[in-house]
């Protein structure tokens, strides 16, 4: 079969202007997934000379074959002609790369850095960076009137500047960078502050301090009193990974006043999202340096309104024990843990259940004994029956970290006289909690003090202790 003109030698591309023509969508579609086999066809020289210019002059169609063009282009190198040639691959991708649908435009971004790292130092410099030509449009975006072409331009700058490379970051993103961390809309400067850590970490390291101390960390000190939370919080969220960065001196020094500050600020996100990353300061100055502003603003968020608050920095716990270290937060800490078991909201009843077995795990199961047991063990004569489950919450969870030993001797006896609460819903938890720490008993105990207590159980009047009395000795086997 021929081509319109009867040479077969221009059959793939007579075939393809056809297809990129009809109206059936997945026809083009198609077509565009044939590519590498047309290109195989045509050879090196003509997909050079005939296949790219066509696709360049003739980008306009639906977003997902637009979509399938960008991904197909990334693995054309050797189809081309290998390294020496790939940089005929630009001009499609730049087009590309201009499109209005976002997916497609970081698809071509995707595959522009793909065959970036295919280019020899010479090529780049000839043929990549002038396409980074961009930097006259990206500086106008930049500063474009609209913020939302701001915010885009903020959101994707680490891209952009592992894309244009270190002499640009240093001559032209820097500048950019700061001003949009100074930018008149919150939600510009929220995106520009959540790039802060990965900015720095990025730029080249033979001049990173200078240039972190003498543009960046100024903004970053603006940014901390900044009137919107928003810009706050996201700030707080990377803010301690510049210490990583920057060292202990300059940690302590320029660093340190901004965690104090932020651990102080009026919204509950902000001390969250630094207390949540103080493993980074921990590594370089060590956490005894924040401890005195620590405390309060932990104290703070654990007596929040919003128990969603509240819920975060139970989460934080272990962390921060492992931090402090066990005599601090013996003294400081221990209390309001067990404060959250009698909190009026389940989830942070339970939150605060799983959080003491992950500090038994770190602390181990001697601290437990004689720290937290004998608390929770001392809410089963609670008045108030929820209390009162809440220990068999905590013995569920603490049996296994605490060992048989403890377990037998001082959770097992509470757990047995609890089968005799008025409440129903104690009586068939103390069965369930049976069937859980049963596996951590000894056979001795399960036959002597744990069968006759399930058995009494399967006896009871409610129905549903009889259902979990009789499922924990079906499960135990101890019928």
């Amino acid at each position: 079969m021929a081509g319109a003109d009867g040479d077969d030698s221009l059959y793939p591309i007579a075939v393809l202007i056809d297809e990129l023509r009809n109206e059936d969508v997945q026809l083009r579609l198609n077509s565009i997934k044939k590519l590498s086999t047309i290109a195989l066809a045509l050879g090196v020289e003509r997909t050079r000379t005939e296949l790219l210019p066509f696709l360049t002059d003739t980008i306009y169609d639906e977003d997902e074959v637009l979509l399938a063009l960008a991904e197909q282009l990334g693995n054309f190198t050797m189809l081309v002609g290998g390294p020496e040639y790939v940089h005929c691959l630009l001009p499609p991708l730049e087009s590309l790369a201009t499109v209005e649908e976002t997916v497609v435009r970081d698809k071509a971004v995707e595959s522009l850095r793909k065959i970036s790292q295919e280019h020899s130092p010479v090529d780049l410099e000839v043929h990549f960076e002038p396409l980074t030509l961009v930097m006259p449009t990206l500086r106008q975006a930049a500063e474009d009137k609209s913020w939302r072409v701001r915010y885009m331009v903020a959101d994707k700058f680490s891209e952009l500047q592992k894309a244009v490379g270190p002499e640009i970051t240093k001559n032209d993103l820097v500048p950019a960078f700061q001003n949009l961390l100074k930018d008149c809309e919150a939600e510009v400067r929220a995106a520009a502050a959540n790039k802060v850590k990965e900015f720095c970490e990025n730029l080249p390291e033979d001049g990173r301090e200078t240039i972190i101390m003498t543009h960046i960390l100024p903004c970053v000190k603006e940014l901390v009193s900044d009137t919107n939370q928003h810009v706050k919080s996201a700030l707080a969220s990377v803010i301690m990974g510049l210490s990583t960065i920057l060292g202990k001196d300059n940690t302590i020094e320029h660093l340190l006043p901004l965690f104090l500050a932020q651990l102080k600020d009026e919204c509950p996100e902000v001390r969250l999202n630094i207390i949540s990353n103080l493993d980074c300061v921990n590594e370089v100055i060590g956490i005894r340096q924040l401890s005195q502003s620590l405390l309060p603003a932990i104290v703070e968020l654990a007596e929040d309104a919003k128990w969603r608050v509240r819920l975060a920095i139970i989460e934080y716990m272990p962390l921060l024990a492992g931090q402090l270290g066990v005599e601090f937060f013996d003294e400081k800490l221990n209390s309001l843990c067990m404060a959250w078991l009698v909190d009026h909201v389940y989830a942070i009843r339970e939150a605060a259940t799983c959080n003491l077995m992950k500090l038994v795990e770190k602390f181990g199961a001697e601290w437990a004994q004689n720290t937290i047991v004998p608390k929770v063990l001392g809410m089963a004569n609670d008045p108030n029956y929820l209390h009162r489950m809440t220990t068999l919450f905590c013995i569920n969870a603490l049996s296994e970290a605490c060992g048989q030993e403890i377990t037998t001797k001082h959770m097992l006896p509470v757990v047995l006289k609890m089968s005799n609460d008025q409440v129903a819903n104690v009586r068939f938890n103390v069965a369930k909690c049976l069937q859980k720490i049963g596996p951590v008993l000894d056979n001795n105990a399960l036959q002597t003090e744990v069968k006759p207590v399930l058995e009494k159980l399967a006896a009871d009047q409610d129905m549903d202790v009889k259902y979990f009395a009789q499922e924990a000795i079906s499960v135990l086997a101890l019928a």
